[in-house]
């Protein structure tokens, strides 16, 4: 949902508690940075979890490996009886 300026609606909380040296510490970045401590808070948080998640969501494959991916896709090996096994259970398992 969005404000007319465009803008998401805030409707969800996050608590926290911190101890008083990582407040004042927070709080002087954030006064530095000319923000309120909540934006500071939540904009530094979520860069750092687009991080995280890019760090674990992203492949990067060397060029040998990247070279084995495509020709895998390319040139699938016909399945195997492991294979065909393993789809029979997971089509029974997901009917």
């Amino acid at each position: 949902m969005k404000t007319p300026q465009n803008k998401p609606v805030k409707t969800d909380r996050i608590q926290i508690r911190v101890d008083s040296r990582s407040k004042k510490i927070i709080q002087k970045a954030a006064n530095y940075s000319n923000e309120a401590l909540s934006h500071f808070v939540v904009s530094h948080t979520l860069d750092a979890a687009e991080k995280v998640i890019e760090e674990h969501e992203k492949i990067n494959f060397s060029k040998t490996d990247w070279n084995i991916f495509f020709d895998a896709l390319d040139n699938p090996p016909k399945p195997n009886k492991k294979l065909k096994s393993a789809f029979k259970r997971y089509s029974q398992a997901n009917r």
